[in-house]
């Protein structure tokens, strides 16, 4: 008996582990490549666009697509369905164009949605199972789950955006930057021009298809490392009911939208948005036209890793520190440290001299962000905690408009699925 139960627990940690290093490579791809997409395809204001249409397809996925593939496919092979969406993507970077990167972008939004969904259901699932079997509360093991999850998925952050430094540091930018070039970064710059004014700084194509190379076979890694070793899973909660009559779409897709006739959620879901808009300008703005105009592309990766970092401790900070503080205390710091460094950005000229302070500038904006990260999640989920209906639509703001530690914190909230 004991053996069995043994047994069992260490093919569920098999499996945590196996989704969570299976996430690790594939947000390593992704979010090196999506901090880069304004700075490599800035002709046009391309690189931008394509951001654009993944956050509208995945707005346009989460109503529709996740609980109808994941009752049809299941988790796991709702999952590797989704991660052959962001192979796509590196993919579609090879050839960047309209035709090939704005698709690309739009398959990889209508594939994130099912991706956070399938990820968050599964490690519910599989919590609740070994709490079952091993007579523990259901919440304490799928918070453990979690917390491992999140654990290695954090660290996604910091290796992709190493990965694009070290690659792109190679061949360093020749020479030094004109100061008339210098004259148009910051505020100045026009991310719709039809040619990059920072065209001295663009890599080669050899080490932009290096990279790329290194980021698609992480993402194809990531899909056979799931198919082959992640075990499906079924709810016991299905199993004991056995099928039930499933609701038409249209039924669901309504009873969505009629939650939002609640005024504190209509309210609620401004905060999602303006982090939504915030993150937007650090990963395409803040990296066209203050880092790569003034220092070059291989500088991307480096201000990321502070963002990244700075952000990650904070999220973990500020979600203890909420318990004696409140929360108006740290969204008033959110709004102060954005609002600061809003306004210091429009002033800014930056220059090479000034190396220290584009690291300031991600290292502050990771501080307010993991405010809206901690707080967004908790005020939502604190203020319907009585209804279950309108816990997947924090859920679901949080998988599209915020970062790892937004879904670590929100996970606390989930019981049984």
């Amino acid at each position: 008996m004991l053996e069995a139960f043994i047994s069992t627990m260490e093919r569920s940690l098999k499996n945590v582990l196996v989704l969570s290093f299976g996430f690790l490579l594939l947000f390593t791809a992704y979010g090196g490549l999506q901090n880069l997409q304004s700075s490599l395809h800035g002709a046009e204001g391309l690189g931008v666009a394509a951001l654009s249409t993944l956050y509208g397809g995945m707005l346009l996925s989460s109503m529709l697509l996740p609980p109808v593939l994941i009752k049809t496919l299941g988790c796991k092979w709702t999952l590797v369905v989704a991660m052959c969406c962001y192979v796509a993507f590196s993919l579609g970077n090879f050839y960047a164009s309209w035709y090939t990167l704005i698709p690309t972008s739009v398959l990889l939004g209508l594939g994130a949605a099912p991706l956070w969904s399938a990820q968050g259901t599964y490690l519910t699932i599989m919590g609740n199972a070994q709490a079952e079997k091993a007579g523990k509360v259901g919440k304490d093991v799928v918070n453990q789950y979690f917390g491992i999850f999140f654990l290695i998925f954090q660290s996604s952050g910091v290796w992709g955006n190493l990965i694009s430094s070290l690659v792109f540091s190679q061949r360093p930018t020749q020479g030094a930057i004109p100061e008339g070039q210098l004259r148009s970064c910051g505020a100045s710059d026009c991310l719709m021009a039809t040619a990059s004014r920072n065209s001295t700084n663009q890599p080669s194509q050899e080490l932009i298809y290096t990279l790329l190379g290194i980021y698609t076979g992480s993402g194809f890694l990531t899909v056979l490392l799931t198919a082959a070793f992640l075990e499906p899973v079924k709810d016991a909660q299905q199993r004991r009911e056995g099928e039930k009559q499933t609701p038409p779409l249209w039924s669901t897709l309504l009873s969505t939208f009629r939650l939002f006739r609640d005024k504190r959620l209509r309210l609620l879901v401004l905060l999602p948005l303006y982090c939504g808009f915030q993150q937007a300008f650090l990963a395409g703005d803040y990296t066209r036209s203050y880092t790569t105009c003034a220092l070059g592309v291989q500088f991307v990766g480096y201000v990321m890793i502070c963002f990244a970092a700075v952000n990650a401790l904070c999220s973990l900070l500020f979600g203890k520190l909420a318990r004696h503080t409140g929360r108006t205390a740290l969204f008033a710091l959110g709004a102060v440290t954005h609002l600061g460094c809003i306004t210091a950005l429009l002033l800014w000229k930056p220059h090479p001299s000034q190396l220290p302070v584009f690291f300031v500038f991600p290292g502050l904006w990771g501080v307010a962000d993991a405010v809206w990260q901690t707080q967004n999640n908790a005020s939502c989920c604190k203020s319907f905690s009585e209804q279950k209906d309108v816990l997947p639509v924090c859920w679901v703001l949080a998988s599209e408009k915020e970062g790892p530690s937004g879904r670590a914190h929100l996970s606390s909230f989930r019981g049984p699925v």
